[in-house]
């Protein structure tokens, strides 16, 4: 039984299917150090079943205190992110083979690739998770949402 458990799980979280969703924030997100903290975030959050709707009907105005404002919500963030770690990685993996991010070594972070078309369906939910980050520090976001990176 755990392994049709676990045939589920691999078909609706994989890097196929999330791997755009890592794309689709970095394409957003604004440069910043140490940015690739910031990945372990987005598959919690754009999958979570309250704020992946926030976030999609979020707009210009919209800041990570009015789309978090009720952070009860997420008891569990640091459940997923630690659930979804090793996904997280295979889908920087998926994006780099793909030419879709490039990683910048001196600032520790992960950026678009300008050179090529993006041959990705841009998510919308990881786009606008991308702006709400954009101008807040990596500190900042997690004290904010009070998780730690691992």
């Amino acid at each position: 039984m755990s392994s049709i458990v676990d045939a589920l799980y691999e078909l609706k979280y994989n890097p196929f299917e999330y791997g755009p969703f890592i794309a689709s924030f970095y394409t957003c997100l604004e440069d910043s150090e140490n940015n690739l903290l910031l990945a372990q975030l987005v598959i919690p959050l754009c999958s979570h079943h309250i704020y992946s709707h926030k976030l999609f009907n979020s707009n210009k105005r919209s800041s990570i205190w009015s789309v978090f404002n009720d952070r009860t919500k997420l008891y569990d963030l640091q459940e997923r992110i630690d659930g979804f770690q090793a996904l997280t990685e295979q889908c920087i993996q998926y994006c780099l083979i793909n030419d879709w991010l490039s990683v910048n070594e001196l600032q520790l972070s992960l950026e678009k690739c300008d050179e090529v078309d993006s041959t990705f369906t841009f998510q919308k939910s990881a786009e606008k998770l991308g702006r709400l980050f954009s101008g807040h520090s990596v500190v900042e976001i997690y004290a904010f949402l009070g998780v730690k990176p691992r």
